[in-house]
């Protein structure tokens, strides 16, 4: 399949097409090198977390605060 080709289905088979290839991904996800500069960053975070300079926040909390003026 091409890009033209994909251009041409319809939103709902494209999704479908989406979703198929996010399952498909999940099942190989631990089989995915991980670059060494983003391994670095999430450790890097999950000290910020673990030593209290940081905290996590619920998805929700964040969009929320992206929309106050």
């Amino acid at each position: 399949m091409t890009i033209p080709d994909v251009k041409e289905l319809s939103l709902r088979e494209k999704l479908q097409i989406m979703e198929a290839i996010w399952l498909d991904m999940r099942e190989h996800v631990d089989t995915c090198p991980i670059p060494p500069e983003h391994r670095a960053l999430l450790n890097s975070r999950r000290e910020r977390v673990a030593s209290g300079e940081a905290s996590i926040r619920d998805w929700d909390e964040v969009k929320n605060s992206i929309s106050r003026p």
